[in-house]
């Protein structure tokens, strides 16, 4: 039996907006990343392995959090935190993650942002209501 995949083109990400992530997962592997000791660790190469996998995660959930402060007014300061938040996700995503700290500096940054997308769900029908009605 032969492993078969295929690759999608999708320049416009419109897979990638309708199929939701795998939320449960990657809050158990930030579980395990930060409950990692300094003996315990995983060999440096896969270090590697575990932060692609926490940046790919993690860029999926700034772009979310992205679009919903953009929805709040712009002197609101939630949106203001927000992009705070995305501005250290983006920081922490351009670094490499061959080490122990960068591996859970992404784990810490994937987990800030799934609270701030919880806060922002929360608030994402006022911000309709109030782009509606000013319309």
């Amino acid at each position: 039996m032969s492993n078969r995949h295929s690759v999608l083109y999708d320049p416009d990400g419109r897979i990638e907006a309708e199929v939701p992530l795998d939320r449960t997962t990657h809050e158990r592997l930030v579980r395990a990343v930060l409950a990692w000791s300094d003996t315990d660790v995983p060999r440096p190469d896969d270090y590697e392995q575990v932060g692609l996998l926490l940046a790919g995660a993690t860029r999926a959930v700034a772009d979310d959090v992205r679009t919903l402060a953009a929805r709040l007014p712009e002197d609101d300061g939630r949106r203001l935190f927000a992009e705070f938040v995305v501005g250290q996700a983006d920081d922490y995503l351009a670094r490499p993650s061959r080490t122990l700290l960068r591996v859970r500096d992404r784990a810490r940054t994937l987990r800030a942002l799934y609270e701030r997308l919880d806060r922002l769900h929360d608030t994402a029908p006022a911000a309709e209501a109030t782009t509606t009605a000013s319309s």
